[in-house]
């Protein structure tokens, strides 16, 4: 009886006068007294004491505000240096990167429904549909190690696709935090592309001008015999796309159907754009120097 008029008075006096910066010490007391009121013993009064003041002190614990993700889009045309930058970013944030090959290879293993569907067109020589590859992400996304964020590289390459994942991040009221668009002009990504040798084995990748082997010397010719690998001494490769025709029409593609990308996402004020035709350590400072802080 004592501690239910208690509770009474304090309820009385709470609602006769709102004082500020006890609102919340009110709603306590309003949990407190349904939690007495719901017991049906009460002949205990050591557990009636503990029912109520569990359900008084959890009212009076703030509420977590949900973790804000980091939502990068590494975007750029091929060699502008996102596999450089994309893994600094990563450990930066302490968050993955995530293609859209890895992750159609990982749900396909996982044997997911998404995957068993992505198996069946890949096996069959076509290709996976936005929709697939939009459930693969949202699968992969929802993982614990994206709980802080994550950066997607690869995707979306077209604004339909971007489209796809505004509207699975506003499901969880989300949005993309930055754009990060490494421009570099079309003459000197042929430069770099065509110059390009790695192991394959690990993926190191060197340049016959900018980063070449130890094993190329000065006045040597590039070939499979002058191009060996630092560390294992095997020769190195050039990719079968790597060539000038090739990544003619892969800017072309590009052009065309991503750079639209960023006219979608500029109104939101997510898009950066970096100079990346510069020194590799320059291009950095300038990626960092524009990015949410990652504590």
């Amino acid at each position: 009886p004592g501690l239910e008029q208690g509770l009474d008075t304090r309820l009385r006096m709470g609602a006769a006068a709102s004082v500020s910066g006890e609102d919340l010490e009110l709603e306590a007391f309003v949990a407190a007294k349904t939690a007495y009121d719901a017991l049906e013993d009460k002949s205990d009064n050591a557990a009636t004491m503990r029912a109520v003041k569990e359900a008084y002190v959890s009212k009076l614990k703030p509420a977590t505000a949900p973790t804000k993700r980091n939502i990068f889009i590494l975007f750029g045309p091929p060699a502008a240096g996102k596999g450089t930058h994309g893994p600094r970013l990563a450990e930066l944030f302490s968050i993955p990167t995530l293609s859209t090959g890895d992750m159609l290879r990982a749900a396909v293993a996982e044997g997911s429904e998404i995957g068993k569907q992505a198996e069946s067109i890949m096996q069959a020589g076509g290709l996976v549909s936005d929709e697939i590859v939009a459930g693969c992400i949202k699968e992969r996304i929802a993982k614990d190690d994206c709980g802080k964020g994550f950066i997607l590289d690869g995707f979306p390459r077209t604004v339909e696709q971007a489209k796809a994942l505004d509207e699975m991040l506003n499901a969880t009221s989300e949005a993309v935090s930055q754009v990060i668009a490494l421009e570099v002009p079309d003459e000197v990504l042929v430069e770099r592309i065509t110059g390009r040798w790695i192991h394959k084995e690990s993926g190191r990748s060197y340049h016959v001008k900018f980063s070449p082997p130890k094993s190329l010397q000065e006045g040597m010719t590039p070939s499979a015999e002058t191009m060996l690998d630092d560390e294992t001494g095997q020769p190195l490769m050039q990719r079968q796309d790597d060539t000038e025709e090739a990544l003619t029409k892969r800017l072309a593609n590009y052009h065309s159907q991503t750079v639209p990308i960023l006219s979608h996402y500029e109104p939101t004020g997510a898009v950066r754009k970096v100079n990346a035709n510069q020194d590799m350590e320059e291009v950095w400072k300038e990626v960092n120097s524009g990015l949410p802080s990652s504590a």
